[in-house]
């Protein structure tokens, strides 16, 4: 009698596939299938917790790599092995005994590396060697798609390649993980750092990401531009136009004017020298990968990346939308074959109506060729019912709406809309209006309508006709340069996609197909999730911000390879190769082994420069600076984001900031104004024009601008 047992990764996805067969039994730790036309000799489906078993701690290898030394690294074992997971002692011996019993062995774990991952590791723990094994691939929890993945498993070759990616990853992300942060920590706390740094081959580069935006915005000095901008009354209705300069000196704006003998606020004359119509016409997006689908989660409503991927499990549990984990944004003819015979049904679950404008496949959206592990994510056939629409939580629903409607837009027509081009001419100078209106909604109807705030951005223009005479009043424009803003939670998805590269345009996105980017599609969320809570990063109204202690792993990193994305998408290719049969894990290893050698060459001299910060546990307090001049108990000290006296707690309320009209106050000034009460004449403050002043402290101990004695100051 020929025993199959099949694998899976958790209990809830053994529950999906044994759902699709008849049951026998099920107990704590196996369920049992009854014969059938797939089993005929029936079948026991087991599972994994998630990983039932993990790589081996540095004390597993030997004990006195426990204690964090220097001398101890690099910890590099010979070999790595692997223990059973805390706690899950007893689903592993289930497990193990099952194997043991079996004459096939089913892989039915997820169907990616991660999922190749857990199934042979838990194999090769287990010690069963030998058998015959298939793989189960499949991406649809579907009854119908389960049946027939299991009538037509799949050898395992390509699976073994994906294991060995995986494993690599896994191996050097430990390697990298426990060397590296033992490391930076230990010649830190040299420093006086008293807490503890964990540093991480995708992390670390995803940490310094955030601070470049950080620096950015830091050293940003807002600038004054003047442009010339009309306000036209035409008979239909006013609009306003710009004239084709744009400059930061003033005098150059004015000089345009006056060749053009224009003033200010006058009632001039205008003529409508042109007026450009185009039809634009847009396609409907391209269907979702699991981070398209949390980038507009995270405009839309805010969900966080690991939110959405969550949600999307849920519902692929629920069975009512393909496999999540997809970087894919394309399906098969196979797949698009049954959206169109569940068309309708479709419709009707998202409450809408409309004639499909073709029901031949668009190579956008349908390409047999570029479809490799997965699909894009789409509906399965199952069509919930009302009562299953209703038990979904917000979020379901929501999430749910947006794979519906984004795979139904394929079928609808373009959103057309009307661009409006107005040259009108004051003088013989010419100024530029233009605005749309929207023809047709086409697609866009399948989706809610954004805010009232982001329409109003394209003004809807008045009737003018060619040659048409207009009042015109001018005025030269004062702006202010703006600061690039923080990346959202759904922006950094995407920066991590393209390596830092600053993508907005989903069309952009797709140009940069060839880029490898931080982490894979399955990992970017969690890898967020991770340097939240070591408190790298902190996420304010979805704006994600680095932390002091961000700063200053950002600081130790500076100028090593841990700093360059990259340089981590270079190893995040290589690793792709490995899975694909181009690249050999032991290279790999071997490559990381080199890569933590240079490290621990590099990093000594490198930490010189770092300026040791107080970032939670024991505050170690910088050396006074002066004695405070409010009471004579206490001293200034350094408190990071600002001075002051260290008798606080006595009551001393004296506090100085670190930075003052854009400019940093270091330590040397505060001395002078504690001691002399006024500084000389410093450079570099800003205000609407960069500016120089001297500093004194008034008599509650504040620091005030000194624009008086300059010229005492410079004889």
């Amino acid at each position: 009698m020929n025993r199959m047992v099949i694998l899976a990764e958790k209990p809830s996805q053994a529950k999906a596939y044994a759902e699709a067969f008849t049951i026998q039994e099920k107990t704590k730790t196996y369920i049992q299938l009854k014969p059938d036309d797939t089993f005929p000799n029936g079948a026991t489906i087991t599972w994994g917790v998630g990983h039932l078993v993990e790589l081996k701690e540095p004390h597993d290898y030997k004990p006195e790599w426990k204690r964090w030394k220097l001398d101890q690294l690099p910890i590099v074992p010979d070999r790595f092995l692997e223990k059973v997971s805390k706690g899950k002692w007893e689903q592993f011996q289930a497990v193990k005994k099952l194997l043991q019993q079996a004459d096939v062995l089913v892989n039915a774990a997820d169907v990616d590396r991660e999922g190749s991952n857990i199934f042979y590791s838990i194999l090769r723990l287990t010690g069963v060697k030998g058998k015959p094994i298939q793989r189960l691939w499949i991406n649809s929890l579907e009854k119908d798609e389960v049946r027939k993945g299991f009538k037509n498993l799949q050898d395992n070759d390509k699976d073994l390649r994906l294991f060995d990616e995986a494993k690599a990853r896994q191996i050097s992300d430990w390697m990298v993980g426990i060397n590296a942060s033992r490391l930076f920590t230990l010649l830190l706390q040299k420093k006086g750092f008293s807490s503890h740094l964990s540093i991480g081959r995708v992390q670390s580069p995803t940490v310094y990401l955030i601070y470049q935006r950080h620096k950015e915005i830091e050293n940003f000095v807002s600038e004054p531009y003047y442009q010339i901008e009309g306000t036209f009354q035409a008979e239909t209705g006013s609009y306003k136009g710009m004239a084709k300069i744009k400059e930061k000196d003033k005098a150059k704006v004015q000089a345009l004017m006056d060749k053009h003998g224009l003033k200010e606020k006058e009632d001039l004359t205008g003529n409508v020298q042109n007026i450009d119509k185009k039809t634009k016409y847009q396609k409907s997006p391209k269907l979702h990968s699991l981070s398209t689908l949390q980038s507009v989660a995270n405009r839309r409503w805010k969900y966080t990346p690991s939110q959405v991927l969550k949600t999307m499990q849920k519902l692929y549990e629920k069975r009512l939308v393909s496999y999540p984990r997809t970087d894919c944004n394309f399906i098969t003819e196979n797949e698009f074959a049954y959206l169109v015979k569940t068309l309708n049904s479709y419709q009707d679950t998202l409450n809408v109506s409309f004639t499909a404008s073709s029901l031949k496949p668009k190579k956008r959206y349908v390409d047999n060729s570029k479809v490799q592990e997965h699909y894009a994510i789409i509906p399965t056939k199952s069509v919930p019912t009302q009562k299953k629409l209703s038990g979904l939580s917000r979020e379901e629903r929501n999430i749910y709406d947006e794979v519906l409607a984004t795979t139904l837009a394929m079928f609808h027509t373009d959103y057309v809309y009307e661009e409006t081009t107005i040259y009108t001419n004051v003088h013989d100078l010419p100024f530029k209006t233009t605005g749309r209106r929207e023809v047709k909604r086409g697609w866009k109807e399948l989706f809610p309508k954004p805010s009232q705030s982001k329409q109003e951005k394209e003004p809807l223009l008045p009737n003018v006709k060619n040659g048409e005479q207009v009042g015109a009043n001018l005025h030269i424009k004062e702006s202010m340069t703006q600061p690039p803003k923080p990346y959202t939670e759904g922006q950094l998805i995407n920066m991590m996609k393209t390596c830092g590269k600053l993508v907005n345009d989903e069309e952009d996105v797709e140009i940069l197909k060839e880029v490898e980017g931080l982490g894979t599609e399955a990992t970017r969320s969690s890898i967020i999730e991770t340097i939240k809570a070591q408190k790298y990063i902190e996420v304010k109204r979805n704006n994600v911000y680095v932390t002091d202690k961000g700063i200053m792993l950002c600081e130790a990193i500076e100028g090593t390879l841990l700093s360059s994305p990259s340089m981590t998408a270079k190893w995040e290719s290589y690793l792709k190769k490995i899975g694909s049969g181009e690249g050999s894990k032991q290279m790999f290893i071997k490559q990381t082994s080199q890569f933590i050698e240079k490290l621990m060459q590099e990093t000594p001299d490198a930490l010189q420069q770092v300026q040791v910060r107080s970032t939670g546990g024991k505050k170690k307090w910088n050396e006074p600076i002066a004695k405070c001049p409010a009471c004579s108990t206490g001293s200034i000290v350094d408190r990071y984001k600002f001075y002051a006296c260290s008798a606080y707690k006595e009551g001393c309320k004296v506090t100085f900031p670190k930075r003052l009209a854009g400019k940093t106050l270091t330590n040397n000034m505060i001395k002078t104004l504690c001691e002399k009460k006024r500084t000389k004449v410093l450079k570099g403050f800003k205000g609407k024009k960069p500016f120089s002043t001297a500093l004194t402290l008034d008599e509650d101990y504040k620091i005030k601008f000194d624009f008086g004695k300059k010229a005492l100051d410079k004889s």
